[in-house]
Order: C-alpha cells, then sequence, then structure tokens
C-alpha cells in the first residue's frame, strides 16, 4: 500500500478525476483545451486504460468536460461560472428584472427563476437566530430554484418575519417583480448592509434532487441576512450552489 492508499481512500479513478477537476477549475486547462491523452495519464497516475476512462466519465458527468470514446476530451466552454453577490444586490430599477437575471443576461446566459413554493415554515437555527426569531417560531418562506442555460444553478430558500410579510405580495406564490430587494425597500425596509456566511456541505438530498447533482460533490451554502434601517434584520437566505460548477466572487475596499 503507498503513502496515498494510506491516507486517501478513494478509488484511484475519483483522486485522477479530483486532479483533473482542480485543474479544469484553476484554469490549468483552460475552455475547450484538450485534456492529456489516454496514454499520457496513464503514465502520469500509473493506472490502467480502464481506470483512466472512469475518472474521464466522472468529469464528463460533471460537466466539466466533453468527449467520446476514440476522440479527444476538451474542457467545456463554460467549466465554472463567477457569481458576484455585489453586482446584484442592490434593488432593480423601476420596471427593471431582478438583477441576478439581468446580469447573468449580460454575461451571454439564458437565466429564468422558478419558484417553487410560498408557506410559512419553521426555519433552519442558524436561519431563525439571524432573523432573531423565537424559539420554534415561524417565518415565511419563499423558495426557487434559478437555472442558467436550462440547467439547475442555485437553490435558494429566502426566509421573511411573518410581521413584515403577512399580507404582502411576499405571501402570494408568485415572482415578484424587479426581486425582493426591490419589494422590500417598497414596504420601508430598504437593504443597508448584507451579511454572507459562505461553507462547504455534503448535499442534501433536497438539495442533491434539487441542483440534479451528478455525485457525491460538496455544494457551496450561502446564509445571507440582510439588514434594513437600525439594524433590523428583514431577510435571511440559504442559497446552495454546485461547488464544481460555481465560484462565488467578493470585492473588498481596505478601510
Amino acid at each position: 500500500m503507498t503513502a496515498a492508499d494510506e491516507f486517501d481512500r478513494r478509488s484511484l479513478h475519483e483522486r485522477i478525476a479530483a486532479d483533473l477537476r482542480d485543474e479544469i477549475m484553476s484554469g490549468d486547462l483552460a475552455p475547450g483545451a484538450k485534456l492529456p491523452s489516454t496514454t499520457q495519464l496513464k503514465d502520469r497516475f500509473d493506472a490502467s486504460n480502464a481506470t483512466v476512462q472512469k475518472a474521464l466519465q466522472l468529469l464528463k458527468s460533471e460537466r466539466l468536460v466533453v468527449g467520446r470514446a476514440g476522440a479527444a476530451v476538451t474542457v467545456r466552454e463554460h467549466r465554472q461560472r463567477t457569481i458576484r453577490p455585489a453586482s446584484y444586490m442592490a434593488p432593480a430599477e423601476q420596471g427593471e428584472p431582478y438583477r441576478w437575471l439581468s446580469e447573468a443576461t449580460k454575461a451571454g446566459a439564458r437565466a429564468h427563476i422558478r419558484l417553487l413554493d410560498v408557506t410559512e415554515a419553521t426555519p433552519p437555527s442558524d436561519v431563525a437566530d439571524a432573523l432573531d426569531l423565537a424559539a420554534g417560531g415561524t417565518a415565511l418562506l419563499r423558495s426557487q430554484v434559478l437555472t442558467i442555460d436550462d440547467q439547475p444553478a442555485e437553490l435558494v430558500m429566502s426566509y421573511y418575519p411573518l410581521e413584515i410579510a403577512v399580507g404582502t405580495r411576499l405571501a402570494e406564490r408568485r415572482r415578484i417583480q424587479g426581486g425582493t430587494p426591490t419589494f422590500l425597500a417598497e414596504l420601508g425596509h430598504p437593504p443597508r448592509l448584507s451579511v454572507d456566511r459562505v461553507s462547504a456541505r455534503v448535499p442534501t438530498q433536497e438539495q442533491y434532487q434539487a441542483l440534479q447533482l451528478p455525485g457525491n460533490l460538496p455544494v457551496l451554502r450561502t446564509l445571507r441576512v440582510v439588514f434594513t434601517d437600525h439594524e433590523r434584520p428583514v431577510e435571511a437566505t440559504v442559497m446552495v450552489k454546485a461547488g464544481h460548477l460555481y465560484e462565488v466572487q467578493y470585492e473588498f475596499t481596505p478601510e
């Protein structure tokens, strides 16, 4: 048993896929680039032809590469998308679509939002804490799936205090023109500060199905809390993305 076998209990084809995946996501293997040949990969990883092919099949199922038997395998042109929260946090202008949609369109993608449900629910503990809910308290939940080029990109679960949401369009089972930042501002709760907590997680069953994940890959989970005037929390959203297809970019100004 080698040192790698002792400390990395994954199958060899999973380890090969992990190394190639990292090179794709970091840009060492650029969009449109050909992967090394099967012979080169066999030599590099001291693996059999069947093991290399299993590794490549994993990357194909993850939509990172394309190719068929007997032909070169290449990196997909859109191997990974960068999400920039700062570009769509502000309320949209009157009559304009939600900024997430418009920003995706600017990038040349077809974006769509599918509303799953609107209901009162008991949120996860971290969401309840963020909204200052009493133990066992409920909030209004709006759940959605965001798609890019007809592929699920993000599962979004947004929670609102009942005293803000009940009796408004937030509680109606339909999409909100301009998105919730615009509507919250109309209600007198303009977004003043957003705080993100980002973690890598193993997907839940619900997340796995909603995002149509190809395997046991991690997801990026963001808990975003939006505060209005007087540091009052008015929205807490759990956003989950496929970790191998999306990255999040934040910009900071030194104080």
